[in-house]
């Protein structure tokens, strides 16, 4: 079933992000559906792509329950068909999950191990990622000597913004930030040595965190998905171009041959490109979890 939006009746719906659809269950508890829409460069493109959410969901599912040792997370274990009815149940089948409802903190939680994208640019400009200073001379989709931790603003629409460390500090405090950080860097380095012995390389990622009311730290919303991540097959990687990838950095790259600016509405995508971009998401997930597509 592609499903660009959900239409759940019977729950209030209570937020809808680019890709997700969130529904309350009860005071406590969250409908998380996630849609096959996709967003490049923060615009959402009106082109679903096949089975696109159910790899995300099954994705971080697979994450969460593998890095469960390192931080809690928003899982409840509820089954997410037994929250709405019957004639519902296709909608949430295999794409949705069922959360704690937590205070999101106010930042993205990015953790970068190469040097690409946007992280690139700014580099190639001022020789620093979020003010932290780089070594000089460093070409284009090369490993860095650490993983560094780069936040952003989390934007509800629009482009998010990467900000400093000291930014992200005065937005949630020092003790927290440091605790973010240090989590994010844990997280990463875990997943991506894991990753490695898959083939894939895992060159930067983003995690978001909530509070419980008793302020403890829990990992939430997707982790390590083929959309909070840019994957490379291990294989084809070369220092100094942009690896073939394993993610929607394939639209982008698509998109950014059009004569577009960015901003809504997008292109309409041709079928090869959803077809392929389809193709690279359900790969992803089999090399990663070993799983298929049911």
């Amino acid at each position: 079933m592609l499903l660009y939006e959900s239409r759940i009746k019977t729950l209030p719906r209570i937020g809808r992000g680019k890709v997700r659809d969130i529904y309350a269950v009860g005071s406590d508890k969250m409908l998380i559906v996630t849609s096959d829409r996709l967003s490049a460069f923060d615009v959402v493109l009106s082109d679903p792509i096949p089975d696109k959410g159910r790899v995300l969901n099954e994705m971080a599912s697979f994450w969460f329950e593998r890095l469960r040792h390192i931080v809690p997370n928003q899982l409840t274990g509820v089954d997410p068909e037994s929250v709405v009815t019957e004639e519902e149940k296709p909608q949430v089948r295999g794409r949705s999950m069922v959360v704690k409802k937590l205070k999101p903190l106010p930042i993205e939680a990015v953790v970068r191990g190469y040097i690409i994208g946007s992280g690139w640019k700014d580099y190639q400009k001022t020789g620093r990622i979020c003010g932290i200073e780089l070594p000089k001379g460093l070409r284009q989709a090369e490993k860095l000597s650490e993983p560094i931790f780069t936040p952003a603003t989390k934007a509800a629409a629009g482009h998010d913004e990467n900000i400093s460390f000291a930014e992200a500090e005065k937005l949630i405090g020092k003790a927290l930030a440091a605790k973010v950080r240090d989590t994010s860097i844990r997280l990463y380095k875990e997943a991506a040595d894991y990753a490695m012995k898959k083939g894939i390389i895992i060159a930067d990622t983003k995690f978001e965190f909530g509070l419980t009311p008793s302020n403890d730290l829990v990992l939430i919303d997707e982790v390590l998905t083929a959309d909070s991540s840019r994957f490379w097959p291990a294989d084809s990687y070369r220092v100094g171009m942009s690896p073939p990838s394993f993610d929607k950095q394939y639209v982008r790259d698509y998109l950014e041959t059009l004569d577009w600016n960015k901003t809504p509405p997008a292109p309409r995508l041709p079928a090869e490109v959803i077809a392929k971009t389809s193709e690279k998401y359900r790969e992803a997930l089999t090399r990663l979890t070993g799983r298929k597509l049911a």
